[in-house]
């Protein structure tokens, strides 16, 4: 058993409320334990100049703990000039994984924006926000359909993402703020609805881990794929 109870392949409690704001094309609260990130889908009828009447379409991501998500206050990034490398390490992967579900050709020559501000942080704040992400853009992408602006939805498959890690020696699935600063192994999976992988980032904390380690993670993060993707679709 772990300190909230859980077992070791157990997520934690996954809670996607649709249309937590009004302003933007697509919006959701996702809670999973204590992390909480708002993500929102916006729609900008251009593209990148280096995508300019190329007929194909671009998404990005931009990624932010707002300053009461943490303890002790996180800083304001605007406030140093510059985001961190964390924040764009971070919203980088976010628009990777997100790209991975869309027609760029059949999007057109548009921009969608993917927002996740985190609201409160317990450990997993950039899986939360591809699985939240995920569900504010096919929000999104429906209500261009419903409007005319799209014949079809460009979405070619569904993206999830889930942290695993090896704490104590044993193989956990979606850690905690308290499990994740005191891991060996950290890793974060991205995957689609299949299962198949799009990335994975793992690194280890304090030295090195062997194949089968890796093994029990990723068997750990696939296996929870039907949990998420259940709840993206239930959203």
């Amino acid at each position: 058993m772990r300190a909230d109870g859980r077992r070791p392949e157990t997520l934690r409690a996954l809670r996607i409320t649709r249309d937590f704001t009004r302003s933007a094309a697509g919006s959701v609260l996702i809670e999973t334990g204590r992390t909480r990130v708002l993500c929102t889908a916006s729609l900008e009828e251009k593209v990148p100049p280096f995508l300019r009447g190329k007929g194909r379409g671009w998404l990005t991501a931009e990624y932010s703990l707002l300053p009461g998500s943490t303890s002790p206050r996180a800083n304001r990034e605007v406030s140093r000039g510059k985001a961190s490398g964390r924040t764009m390490e971070i919203q980088r992967l976010i628009g990777r994984s997100l790209r991975a579900a869309l027609d760029m050709e059949a999007l057109g020559e548009r921009t969608i924006w993917i927002d996740a501000d985190v609201i409160e942080a317990d450990g997993g704040t950039r899986c939360a926000s591809i699985n939240g992400g995920y569900v504010a853009l096919r929000l999104a992408l429906e209500r261009l359909v419903a409007d005319g602006k799209l014949a079809a939805s460009p979405l070619r498959r569904q993206v999830m993402a889930i942290s695993a890690g090896i704490v104590g020696g044993h193989a956990l699935l979606d850690l905690d703020y308290s499990e994740d600063s005191s891991a060996e192994v950290d890793m974060n999976v991205v995957m689609d609805g299949a299962g198949d992988l799009i990335e994975i980032q793992g690194t280890g904390e304090n030295g090195v881990f062997d194949r089968g380690q890796l093994n029990a993670m990723l068997d750990l993060a696939i296996a929870s794929s039907a949990e998420i993707r259940t709840a993206q679709d239930e959203a």
